[in-house]
């Protein structure tokens, strides 16, 4: 594995991934490129994933976004532009299509085509595949089984037979997808995704993947996410980043303060395929920002100092 500092490793992917998710609904007007907070991110978040993408997006083309799920203030024009002034500022960053996540979930009617005509455009570096059913049907009575298994199995070929490396495939993780089995058996919380990732990354199609994220928030009270992140690492030996969220959590917890990320930063840079992954970058708690109380700048900077990446003194401007 190369340095953590050193530019890229296989495929493209950041040698020690920062994965931040770039909110469209929260990006700022811009009337050009160099106004965006999109094309000044610090060479640090070296992986960008714009949300969210619909997977039943229609795009006509010419960057016309608007029946593409993206919310940007700004024209697909803008948008394109500032990936490549980002790119030309940072070259070691790549930018990804977050598609799904929590609202967009009509994956029947996947459109594959318009996704591929829209990466192209765009010129972006790949798909996060962000699947979240909200009832995967887990039974975790001996080997976990799930009905979204099938489905999981389904999106991961066919999104990489669309986009081909060196195209990216990343895919985000439940909290508690990779608990059920094991040495993870009982580890609590228990819940409807508790195993839910297992069968896809003990497959062969887990070989598309080039980097898993932990989504290691709202897990509530009893929620661990190092022990997720010992978890989901008995199971995937690829790239895997644990995921913090700005505050505050709807299910009481865990609550990501600037020292708690930092120190889970640092945990996982012990890990030569360790990196980690923040929601939502533009984010940002009511209240006095502070330590205790960050926003997603404030958390960005104590992944990068955990991590131990360069020019972690700088921040969005």
């Amino acid at each position: 594995m190369t340095d953590a500092k050193a530019g890229t490793g296989a495929q493209g992917l950041p040698a020690r991934p920062l994965l931040v998710y770039h909110d469209s609904w929260y990006e700022r007007p811009a009337t050009g490129p160099a106004a965006t907070t999109l094309a000044t991110l610090p060479g640090y978040m070296n992986l960008v994933a714009l949300s969210f993408v619909r997977p039943d997006a229609a795009y006509p083309g010419r960057l016309d976004l608007k029946e593409t799920g993206l919310q940007y203030g700004f024209p697909g024009t803008v948008l394109r532009d500032a990936i490549a002034l980002l790119k030309q500022r940072q070259p070691g960053t790549r930018v990804l299509l977050a598609v799904g996540g929590a609202n967009y979930a009509n994956w029947d009617a996947l459109n594959l085509d318009a996704l591929v005509r829209l990466v192209q455009d765009l010129g972006v570096d790949g798909i996060d595949l962000d699947f979240e059913p909200v009832s995967p049907g887990c039974s975790v009575r001996g080997r976990v089984r799930c009905l979204s298994d099938a489905m999981w199995l389904d999106l991961v070929a066919r999104f990489r037979a669309a986009f081909p490396r060196p195209l990216l495939l990343t895919v985000p993780g439940w909290s508690i997808g990779a608990y059920g089995e094991g040495a993870f058996r009982d580890a609590q919380p228990r819940g409807p995704h508790t195993g839910s990732i297992l069968n896809l990354l003990r497959s062969p199609q887990a070989a598309a993947i080039d980097l898993v994220s932990i989504m290691a928030y709202e897990g509530g009270p009893t929620f661990d996410p190092w022990q997720a992140w010992q978890a989901y690492r008995q199971v995937w030996k690829g790239p895997l980043a644990l995921g913090v969220q700005v505050p505050p959590s709807q299910l009481g917890g865990p609550t990501y303060t600037v020292p708690l990320a930092e120190q889970l930063a640092r945990n996982v840079a012990q890990d030569p395929q360790g990196g980690m992954m923040l929601y939502p970058l533009l984010g940002r708690p009511p209240g006095t920002l502070g330590p205790d109380n960050p926003d997603g700048r404030l958390l960005a900077q104590a992944l990068c100092r955990g991590l131990g990446l360069d020019g972690c003194a700088e921040t969005l401007r």
